[in-house]
């Protein structure tokens, strides 16, 4: 008799685990709440789907955040490249651009889609659509008095779904739009498993001030960023540029992170690959007060160098308005918001719209060095973040304690399995994130479908 396997979720993890169930011989059931398949795999990488990053699993650990240890076995059964092999081979050919990042050739989320839902029906799985499930069916372990059984999953509409093994790949609570509901951390409690707090990932940023929403739109390339515990008092326009300027002088903490790369200004603040890798270090939780991000839009050139950038510029520049003497150093709509941050540090009182249009010529030399020292660290304030509808992944899950990292099976219930963000893993932007998925439900999968063929 073939092992029946419920799936509760098809989106990323879902679906992999189907089709390493199905191909390990068991009977697969993917039970979906919404319309289609992968309604999240859909909105990834902007609609193309960076479905994985092509590293070897030794560069892959790095740039997961939280227990990339829980991960080796996963990862090593079914890396990056095994994952660009499944979809070569099912009709999906791909490409690697800048980052190693990969993607369907075609740029089409729907297509990697396509392959995973056509293997599924090759292999003779069901996925059915507009089903909810409701909770897990659980009973005493006859075999472990101190464990449970799952024998299958109660739906929505009251119908007792019986299965041998149990798959939740619910995903977390980002992108609520596409079922992300947090099912699966209400179903795992009820079993007896513990959840750790949860928080949006991979997120844009909201800043305090104001400023940055007027660049909505600009793209910032080539730029370095560093995120700091705010001190709850600190002015930010009095103390611009003090990052580089305590350079030499006294000695600051360690930032929380530090990045280069590319980011956005918004109509709320701030987001691109370099914001939110850095909301992955946030935790407002435990720093109420918020963040303090430091922007240094020249990372390539020293103090000592963009000063003497900015004294050529000047001399060039003597007779221009400050702000029009800024726009060989920044994009125009920047060059306006640097001039008045600048003037706002340096000649504090005065009116900054006016001073912006002094000529080039009236700024001394030691206002030109607070200019260099602004230009290497603008400082923001980040208040919080855009929250669980804009988030791409979510932190926190299933702590990773409750699972068997070599089978994805829950030590304390037999026949049910993990994978996914429902659990307590979470990378870095780059395809990271899916590839955990990919991972984790091939494991699970095959797990669940070969019983104790892959018990350590």
């Amino acid at each position: 008799m073939k092992r029946k396997i419920a799936i509760i979720g098809a989106g990323a993890a879902g679906l992999m685990a189907a089709c390493a169930a199905l191909e390990a011989g068991a009977a697969v059931t993917v039970l979906e709440k919404n319309e289609k398949a992968g309604k999240k795999i859909y909105i990834t990488g902007k609609g193309r789907c960076n479905f994985t990053n092509a590293c070897d699993p030794e560069e892959f650990f790095p740039n997961v955040r939280r227990n990339p240890k829980f991960l080796y076995h996963a990862l090593y059964a079914f890396p990056p490249s095994a994952m660009i092999a499944f979809l070569e081979e099912n009709g999906c050919p791909t490409k690697v651009e800048r980052g190693r990042r990969a993607f369907p050739v075609s740029d089409h989320a729907s297509d990697v889609t396509k392959a995973l839902t056509e293997v599924i029906k090759k292999r003779g799985g069901k996925i059915r659509y507009h089903v909810e499930v409701k909770g897990l069916l659980l009973e005493p372990d006859p075999e472990d008095p101190e464990k449970k059984k799952v024998t299958g999953v109660l739906l929505a509409d009251g119908t007792r779904f019986p299965a041998d093994a149990v798959i939740l790949a619910t995903g977390g609570l980002s992108y609520p739009s596409t079922g992300s509901t947090g099912d699966g951390y209400r179903m795992a409690r009820e079993a007896g498993l513990s959840v750790t707090a949860t928080a949006p990932s991979l997120v844009p940023l909201v800043t305090r001030e104001d400023w940055p929403l007027a660049l909505q739109g600009l793209s910032l390339k080539n730029v370095a960023v560093s995120l700091w515990e705010r001190e709850p008092d600190i002015n930010m326009v009095e103390t611009a540029g003090e990052g580089a300027a305590h350079k030499g002088k006294k000695k600051r903490k360690k930032p929380v992170w530090e990045g280069f790369g590319e980011m956005m200004f918004t109509h709320f603040g701030l987001t691109g690959p370099l914001i939110l890798t850095a909301s992955t270090y946030c935790d407002f939780a435990k720093v109420p007060q918020g963040y303090r991000l430091e922007l240094d839009c020249k990372p390539a050139l020293t103090l000592e160098q963009l000063r003497d950038r900015i004294d050529r510029e000047f001399a060039l520049s003597r007779d221009k308005a400050l702000v029009n003497a800024l726009r060989p150093l920044f994009p125009e709509r920047l060059a306006r918001e640097m001039a008045l941050l600048f003037v706002q540090a340096v000649r504090p009182g005065k009116n900054p719209e006016e001073q912006i249009q002094s000529r080039a010529v009236t700024f001394n030399e030691k206002e030109r060095e607070a200019l260099a020292a602004l230009t290497k660290c603008v400082p923001m304030t980040i208040t919080g973040t855009r929250g669980f509808p804009e988030a791409i992944i979510t932190k926190g899950g299933i702590q990773i304690r409750e699972w068997n990292p070599a089978t994805m099976e829950a030590k304390k219930v037999s026949g049910l399995y993990g994978a996914g963000e429902v659990l307590d893993l979470d990378a870095v932007t780059g395809g990271y994130n899916l590839q955990i998925a990919w991972s984790t439900g091939h494991l699970a999968g095959a797990s669940a479908a070969g019983a104790d063929d892959n018990e350590e």
